[in-house]
């Protein structure tokens, strides 16, 4: 694993990134399965790949994904879609990815919001007493404007920052003052809608490490997005997969041509944004 991938970015102060040789924003793409797809990633310029562990992958796959994208000199992500800490530790040990990804919901429990912080905080200070080489990556939830409003959002984002490498803020759907129903029951992410980008952006300033803004993100959305938001980088998971023949979305299956523009947009928005500040500062 190359030592010299950190993260490099302060929200909304865009410097160059070791491992992709740019002045910008971060690209990140989940989810992708397969070393066939990490390949056309890579070279589509994007610089975080991230993965799911499920438990259905093919594990032969998946390690032979992470290690192509380990040696392209981009970043490799790992979402475990589970909690326990042993199953954790060994799926670390395995795929010794660049990155491990924890999205569990702390809004939609049983338990306390806090009480949830705790524990998930101790499993992420386990994990950097066992891996201290791999980054910490936390998903803050922000539900779509309104509910927003209900929630301690920068409070949560304060427990967990000590043990935190990157933040990433995805949408959490809501009904009412109540948690709706999220696609991966106990998990925030992949539905395709956007968040509420002014309590983002209050969540970007307020941060003291990198934040990057996911929920509904696509070609056509990042460009404003990044200028609003002032992100250190962007992720795209749903809105740029393929669709069926009915115009559903393929779950795993990415459109490299939506990818490849949300890549172009994303650097666009990110050359502007950089323009802007310096000339605020003459």
């Amino acid at each position: 694993m190359n030592m010299l991938k950190q993260a490099g970015n302060v929200n909304g102060n865009f410097v160059k990134q070791p491992e992709s040789g740019y002045f910008g924003v971060i690209v990140q793409i989940y989810e992708i399965q397969t070393p066939e797809e990490a390949q056309k990633m890579v070279s589509l310029g994007v610089d975080h790949i991230g993965s799911v562990l499920t438990g259905a992958e093919s594990r032969s796959k998946l390690k032979e994904t992470i290690a192509l994208v380990g040696d392209s000199g981009a970043r490799s992500s790992l979402i475990p879609l589970f909690e326990d800490m042993d199953r954790i530790s060994a799926a670390l040990d395995e795929y010794r990815p660049d990155i491990v990804h924890f999205c569990q919901s702390v809004f939609d429990a049983s338990e306390d919001w806090a009480a949830r912080c705790g524990r998930l905080i101790s499993m992420q200070a386990t994990v950097k007493e066992r891996f201290p080489e791999i980054s910490v990556m936390r998903t803050i939830a922000v539900p779509p404007p309104g509910p927003a409003d209900h929630l301690p959002i920068m409070e949560v984002a304060r427990h967990f920052e000590l043990l935190t490498d990157f933040f990433l803020i995805d949408t959490f759907l809501m009904e009412g003052d109540t948690a709706a129903g999220q696609p991966e029951a106990g998990f925030v992410g992949i539905t395709g809608q956007t968040c509420d980008w002014r309590v983002a952006g209050q969540l970007v300033e307020q941060s003291s490490i990198p934040v990057i803004l996911a929920g509904g993100l696509s070609p056509d959305n990042v460009f404003d997005a990044v200028r609003k938001v002032r992100p250190a980088g962007v992720d795209s998971c749903t809105l740029t997969n393929a669709v069926d023949e009915t115009g559903a979305y393929v779950r795993f299956k990415k459109d490299p041509d939506k990818v490849a523009r949300f890549v172009e947009q994303a650097r666009l928005a990110g050359r502007e944004v950089e323009s802007s500040k310096v000339q605020d500062e003459r």
